[in-house]
C-alpha cells in the first residue's frame, strides 16, 4: 500500500467517537458548521485581501461531522478571470465551491491550480471539468498512483459527503512561472518537502502566500510523502522570502490565515521536536508502543489532529529510526 493511502486507512480504522468529539470541542473555530444531514459544507468566502478570498475548511482530522473538509480553498478574482486555488475533498465539495465562487464574482474563472497530490487538494476537480486543472508534474502523477485509494479511504472516512467523487487528477502540468492578469502577478514556484512536489503561489500584488501543506498553523502536520529535511530547508526558504518582504500573509492549507511567519515558526518546532523525539527513544530502546503514550509538550498540546497525526507519523517514521539505531550500535 502506498504512503498516503496507508496514512488515510489509518485515520479511517481510527475514526469513531474520538473524532467527534474533537469536532464538537472545535466547533467554534472560523468555518462555519458543515450541515451532515443536507450534506452542505455552508462554504463561506471571507475577503483577506484585494480581489482574493479564502474559504476555510474546519481545524481537525477528517471526520463525518466535516465532511472531510479541513482545507483551505481559496481563489483570486484579477479582473482577467478568476483563479481558483485547492479543489476540496469531493466532488460535492467542488459543485459547492463553484457556487459560493459565483455568489462572489461574475468573473469566469480562468485556471484552476492544486498545489499538492493529496486528496483534499484535487478530488473536488471533478467538478471543474469544463476549466483548466493544473499542478506540478509529480503531484499529477502521485494524484494518478493513488487516486483510487482516496476515493476508498475517504468513503470510509466520511461517507455520503464522497457520494459519486472520482479521482480526477489535473490535466496540465506546470512550470514554475511568474503570471500577470490584471493588477495580479503571480509567482509560482516549487518546493518540496511535505511532498516531492510543492507548489506554493504568491501574489506580489496583495501579498499574500498559498503555502499548501509547507505550512501547518494551530494543527499537526500530516507526513505520508514527507521528507523532514527538505521540508525544513523550504521552510528556511519561505521565511527568506518573508523577510524579504515578498510576501505578509499567510494562506496554509490547514490552520487559521495569519500574518508573519508564526505558521512557519510552528510547522519548523514541530518536526524539529518530532525528530529529536524519534532519534532520542530509539537510542535509548523505547518501543513504539510506549512511544505512542508519551506526552507532548505543552506549546503543542492545543493543537488540531491531536494525538491522530502525531500517531500516524510515529508509526510510519519510527521504525526506520529503530533500525537505524542498531545499524550505529552494530558499527560500534
Amino acid at each position: 500500500m502506498r504512503a498516503a493511502a496507508a496514512w488515510l486507512l489509518l485515520a479511517a480504522l481510527a475514526q469513531g467517537a474520538q473524532a467527534d468529539v474533537q469536532a464538537d470541542a472545535r466547533a467554534g473555530a472560523a468555518a462555519p458548521r458543515a450541515d451532515a444531514q443536507t450534506l452542505d459544507y455552508r462554504l463561506q468566502p471571507r475577503r483577506i485581501a484585494e480581489h482574493t478570498w479564502v474559504i476555510e475548511g474546519a481545524v481537525e482530522d477528517f471526520s463525518r461531522a466535516n465532511g472531510c473538509n479541513i482545507i483551505n480553498t481559496a481563489f483570486i478574482a484579477t479582473g482577467e478571470g478568476v483563479v481558483v486555488v485547492n479543489t476540496g475533498p469531493s466532488r460535492l465539495y467542488g459543485e459547492q465551491q463553484r457556487r459560493a465562487i459565483a455568489r462572489v464574482t461574475a468573473e469566469p474563472v480562468r485556471q484552476v491550480f492544486n498545489l499538492n497530490l493529496h486528496p483534499d487538494y484535487f478530488l473536488g476537480n471533478q467538478a471543474w471539468g469544463d476549466k483548466p486543472t493544473q499542478a506540478l508534474a509529480g503531484s499529477i502523477a502521485g494524484m494518478q498512483a493513488e487516486g483510487a485509494a482516496y476515493e476508498d479511504n475517504l468513503y470510509r472516512l466520511c461517507g455520503d459527503w464522497m457520494r459519486g467523487t472520482r479521482a480526477t487528477p489535473a490535466r496540465g502540468a506546470l512550470q514554475p512561472q511568474t503570471l500577470r492578469l490584471g493588477r495580479h502577478v503571480l509567482e509560482l514556484r516549487r518546493l518540496h518537502g511535505h511532498t516531492g512536489d510543492d507548489l506554493v503561489l504568491i501574489d506580489t500584488h496583495t501579498g499574500v502566500l498559498f503555502a499548501g501543506g509547507l505550512v501547518f498553523a494551530e494543527r499537526v502536520p500530516t507526513t505520508p510523502h514527507a521528507d523532514p529535511a527538505a521540508w525544513l530547508a523550504s521552510l528556511d526558504t519561505l521565511e527568506q522570502w518573508r523577510a524579504q518582504g515578498q510576501f505578509r500573509l499567510v494562506v496554509p492549507s490547514h490552520g487559521p490565515v495569519h500574518e508573519g511567519g508564526r505558521g512557519i515558526a510552528q510547522t519548523r518546532d514541530w518536526l524539529q521536536w518530532l525528530a529529536a523525539l524519534m532519534r532520542d527513544s530509539a537510542e535509548q530502546g523505547v518501543d513504539l508502543s510506549e512511544l505512542l503514550r508519551a506526552p507532548v509538550p505543552e506549546r503543542f498540546a492545543g493543537w488540531a489532529a491531536l494525538p491522530a497525526e502525531l500517531n500516524r507519523s510515529l508509526t510510519q517514521w519510527y521504525p526506520r529510526q529503530e533500525q537505524q539505531a542498531l545499524d550505529r550500535r552494530d558499527r560500534r
